[in-house]
């Protein structure tokens, strides 16, 4: 394990799909930060992921949170309740739809969508609807912003990378040799890419962000999803 950071691989099954979220433990002077969460129902799998790296749950003192989509911070009301001294963060423009202060973007668009499903897709984008309307709300204990930066990781930069929502952010080595992009770029092809650029919130902002990124090129690359066909 390096003793910067530690990638970590939750796996989930839904019918004939695998997909793989990968956090990330960030190791400082005085705090363990764990970046993203996975989806609702994870505490238990981040549990053994983190005792199978030898990193005691308990010892995790914040949680940064990227971007509001699910599958980044459906664990996190179950993380605060199993170990309150934990600290929440996320950016200023994020902390609104986190909080419940405002409906989650995602679930906007998701409802605006379901208008246009065809009948045999209906089913699935209730389903889609539904888990975005039962996610708690999260307080945030602390706002990040664009160019702060913390000892994390061996030194690390925040830059705001908006365009999959308004509020993305993702976290850079201060001497490039990683950059956590959440879900402002994938691998796709051995290539960095827009994530899911149908469900862009902005796409032409995804697209700057993208570049943004590829222009820091740094050496390793820590893309939350991949997702397979089983």
């Amino acid at each position: 394990m390096d003793k910067r950071y530690q990638v970590l691989d939750l796996c989930y099954t839904f019918q004939n799909m695998q997909q793989n979220l990968h956090p990330v433990v960030l190791f400082g002077n005085r705090d363990v930060v764990l970046v993203d969460c996975g989806y609702p129902g994870s505490l238990k799998l981040l549990q053994r992921e983190l005792s199978k790296y030898r990193i005691p749950p308990e010892s995790i003192t914040k949680l940064l949170l990227t971007h509001q989509d699910d599958d980044h911070i459906g664990a996190a009301a179950e993380l605060k309740e199993a170990y309150p001294t934990i600290q929440i963060m996320a950016s200023g423009i994020e902390q609104p739809y986190l909080c419940g202060e405002k409906k989650n973007l995602r679930l906007q668009q998701a409802e605006q969508l379901q208008k246009l499903l065809p009948p045999d897709q209906q089913e699935f984008g209730n389903q889609f609807c539904q888990r975005y309307r039962e996610l708690k709300p999260i307080g945030i204990d602390s706002v990040i912003a664009h160019g702060e930066h913390f000892d994390w990781g061996g030194g690390c930069e925040i830059v705001a990378t908006p365009g999959h929502t308004p509020g993305h952010a993702s976290i850079r080595a201060s001497d490039n040799s990683f950059f956590i992009t959440g879900d402002a770029a994938v691998l796709e092809n051995g290539k960095l890419a827009v994530a899911n650029p149908d469900y862009c919130l902005d796409i032409d902002t995804a697209k700057h962000s993208l570049a943004q990124i590829l222009r820091r090129k740094a050496i390793l690359i820590f893309a939350s999803t991949a997702v397979n066909g089983r």
